[in-house]
């Protein structure tokens, strides 16, 4: 994927929101190393998160 590309698929994955403040985290799925950000209100929430791509679900 581009860097464009990425820049454009940065969503939180538990609202859905675009990112794009620095409070917001990137990380790698624990179970297939997908890329998944998450804003700085759910993490603060605590909310769960769904990886797009193997199903894991996390806090």
């Amino acid at each position: 994927m581009s860097e464009s590309q990425q820049k454009q698929a940065r969503k939180c994955v538990s609202c859905g929101i675009n990112i794009a403040g620095t409070n917001a985290a990137a990380f790698k799925c624990p179970d297939c190393g997908q890329q998944i950000y998450r804003c700085a209100t759910c993490r603060k929430q605590s909310n769960l998160y769904k990886c797009p791509d193997c199903g894991f679900m996390g806090p």
